[in-house]
């Protein structure tokens, strides 16, 4: 199988790389291909040809997409209709990732595909017109939301608890956002499962469970310092952060895959380096 892997520099990209290893992947990161430039996008497509394209590219820095709304909306919104365009020029497949922060977090409980977004920041809004340009697109396509994705490679939140932890010093984290830490291992290997099915449309696709950020943080550092709770307002972040936004899927499994293990579980395994 021929796999075209955009955003192939980051975490999630890196790690598509290893699980796909035995198919033949062309990965491109953004320095090789820049997703909103239309015209490049469907010069390596037609020239690639391949069977599915997994865009792992995105703006993800959430508080920067505050100043900088023209280019994340290039990146996170232009961008995904050009691979859908592209896609549906060669008869391709597209596996886009998109995020929990299309949602507010007003709910309450973890989201499903069902409920409606209403993101709250540049960054969230952009990448709820990303997904609606691809799902409205004639491409044969699949969304994946998913949330506070870690991995070795690239910058995450347990990274960077890891390494303020070192200084030994007490931690401030907030206690108010909820969401589903999500390994980037175990979002490849569930991306793997399903370009080999006939599966398409909108999934929430998640490390099973919940917990906040501070919760997220103690089990980070497993006791080696104090974590102290904090709230959103007192971290002060410029763009604002969905209180609750965990997920959950009803159509992940109806759809004949296999549930993401419990974000504890993930955890531990990239704790221990296995």
């Amino acid at each position: 199988m021929r796999v075209l892997i955009t955003g192939a520099g980051g975490q999630l990209g890196h790690d598509l790389q290893v699980v796909l290893r035995d198919e033949e992947v062309v990965a491109r990161d953004h320095r090789a291909l820049d997703i909103s430039n239309e015209a490049a996008v469907l010069a390596v497509v037609k020239e690639t040809r391949p069977q599915w394209i997994i865009n792992a590219a995105a703006f993800n820095d959430v508080d920067g997409a505050e100043s900088a709304e023209d280019e994340a909306f290039a990146i996170n919104a232009r961008g995904p209709a050009n691979l859908a365009d592209a896609a549906a020029a060669v008869n391709a497949g597209l596996v886009h990732i998109s995020t929990d922060y299309v949602f507010d977090g007003t709910k309450g409980r973890a989201y499903t595909e069902d409920d409606r977004p209403n993101p709250l920041s540049v960054y969230g809004r952009s990448k709820y017109q990303g997904e609606r340009s691809v799902l409205e697109s004639t491409a044969s396509a699949c969304v994946l939301r998913t949330a506070w994705l870690y991995g070795t490679h690239g910058k995450n939140f347990v990274k960077a608890i890891l390494e303020r932890a070192k200084e030994g010093r007490p931690l401030e984290v907030v206690a108010d956002q909820v969401g589903s830490p999500t390994s980037t291992q175990d979002l490849a290997e569930a991306i793997n499962r399903l370009i080999r099915t006939p599966a398409r449309g909108l999934f929430h696709v998640a490390n099973a469970g919940a917990c906040s950020r501070f919760e997220f943080a103690k089990a980070i550092v497993r006791g080696a310092v104090e974590v102290r709770p904090i709230t959103s307002a007192q971290a002060a972040r410029r763009a604002p952060r969905p209180a609750y936004s965990a997920l959950t899927s009803v159509r992940w499994e109806a759809a004949g895959l296999s549930p993401l293990r419990p974000w504890q579980a993930a955890l531990d395994d990239f704790l221990d380096g296995s």
